[in-house]
């Protein structure tokens, strides 16, 4: 199965129970994918490199295709003659050359350009490679960028709603103080509760600007609203669910490694290119062309020539001052070079290959075991709020249990999030992160 497939399979959502608040519906993640597309600088850089890099492959071909010049001259001329004779005048002659050259060189044998023409042909391949990790790497960043934004507000939507449970139970105190059924550190204890949540509020909003910003230096503009995961959605484990098949897939099929691929593929051919110096090379020349010369002198003569030449040219390099040889031990060090950097690639793709797939089989672990302390937080909750009632349980046992409560929603709509991100990573280590995963995450919204 092709592993671009898999991503509708591996992901299946999550439970909205005390979860990802509902805001204002507006723009989904296909629509912030296409306004970064559209918009980023980065982005645009690497579309940009992109038409450079395929320009290669013309200058490498120019290299084994023929070369016309047209060349042309005009001359005006005066001389002066003197005889020593006595008695002799000084005799002027002015005259006039011009002509024109049309020449053409078409190589024979020159290794050299053909080896650089297959050079050309890598490093288009190389900068396909580039402007796909760059494209993987947009969605990745606009992706969390969105979901940074999602989970700002689901932390500050969860502050708000623990201040007003707070402040009901800081007036449930209050009235039970002033009926003498509780002390008056019930009353203090929900209040600094309430203070430390007020706090938590101002905190979570100025995350929630800080994280705005950050999405709309990605897509130029404020995002409105941002939809949300569908409610009863689960998570399916990663296909193939096997850790060293996706590593398989990062160490020969990453854009990264694509790309350090080309590298040293050009940089082979460049050993090959060197050595090639001590070649000899032969050319095809041909020329044609005209001369015209006048005289206005009083003898006046004037003449045309044209002339026409074809032939081979053949050039043996003997010594060149040990610079052939010198560039020849240069391609051999650089190669050596490209291949470090190409295992050094490989070894990071697998490295981040592993650490996408833990990240998403252990998030959904954690989703799993946040929905069900989740439902055990509000057990809790109640159970301490009856025994408040009762009399078995004081005013912190509630405070307490509503801390556990609303921090474990957070802790679950984070886990969700990140279990989605690591998704999309693990994709883009493989080298097959595309549009249609993002449209198989943007299904999932509500």
């Amino acid at each position: 199965m092709s592993t671009r497939k898999l991503l509708p399979l591996m992901i299946a959502g999550c439970l909205s129970a005390g979860g990802l608040v509902e805001f204002a519906h507006g723009a989904d993640l296909m629509a912030v994918y296409r306004d970064a597309m559209a918009y980023d600088a980065q982005y645009a850089a690497a579309r940009a490199a992109l038409e450079a890099g395929r320009e290669k492959l013309p200058q490498g071909r120019a290299g084994l295709l023929p070369t016309v010049g047209l060349a042309s001259s005009t001359t005006w001329n005066k001389v002066s003659t003197t005889p020593r004779v006595a008695g002799s005048a000084e005799m002027n002659t002015n005259y006039n050359n011009s002509g024109w050259t049309v020449s053409l060189s078409q190589p024979l044998f020159r290794w050299q350009n053909w080896v650089a023409y297959t050079q050309s042909e890598l490093a288009v391949a190389q900068s396909e490679a580039q402007f796909g990790l760059a494209r993987q790497e947009l969605i990745v960043r606009a992706a969390q960028a969105y979901f940074d934004v999602l989970l700002a507000q689901d932390t500050l939507a969860v502050a708000q709603a623990q201040k007003v449970a707070i402040a009901e139970q800081l007036e449930s105190a209050k009235r039970n103080f002033e009926v003498g059924t509780a002390t008056i550190t019930d009353t203090h204890e929900a209040q600094a509760r309430h203070d430390l949540t007020s706090a938590q509020e101002i905190a979570a909003e100025n995350d929630l600007t800080v994280k705005r910003q950050v999405l709309r230096s990605v897509i130029g503009k404020e995002p409105e609203g941002l939809k949300n995961l569908k409610p009863g959605v689960q998570l399916a484990r990663p296909q193939p669910d096997d850790i060293g098949k996706w590593v398989e897939m990062a160490e020969s099929a990453s854009a990264s490694v694509r790309i350090y691929q080309a590298l040293f593929e050009i940089a082979t051919r460049e050993v090959e290119k060197q050595r090639a110096g001590h070649y000899p090379t032969l050319d095809l020349v041909a020329t044609r062309g005209r001369n015209s010369a006048t005289n206005s002198s009083s003898a006046g003569y004037g003449s045309d020539s044209n002339a026409n030449t074809i032939g081979l040219q053949l050039s043996i390099p003997i010594f060149a001052g040990g610079a052939t040889a010198s560039k020849d031990s240069e391609a051999v060090a650089l190669k050596e070079k490209a291949g470090a950097d190409l295992e050094n690639a490989r070894r990071t793709a697998a490295l981040n290959a592993r650490q996408a797939y833990l990240g998403v089989t252990s998030g959904m672990a954690q989703v799993k075991a946040y929905e069900a302390a989740l439902t055990s937080s509000q057990s809790a909750l109640d159970s301490n709020k009856l025994g408040y009632e009762v009399g078995v349980r004081i005013n912190i046992d509630v405070l307490n249990a509503q801390s556990q409560l609303f921090d474990t929603r957070q802790k679950l709509a984070k886990a969700r999030l990140d279990t989605l991100a690591s998704l999309l990573k693990l994709k883009a280590a493989a080298g097959s992160l595309g549009e249609d995963d993002v449209a198989a995450i943007n299904a999932l919204l509500d």
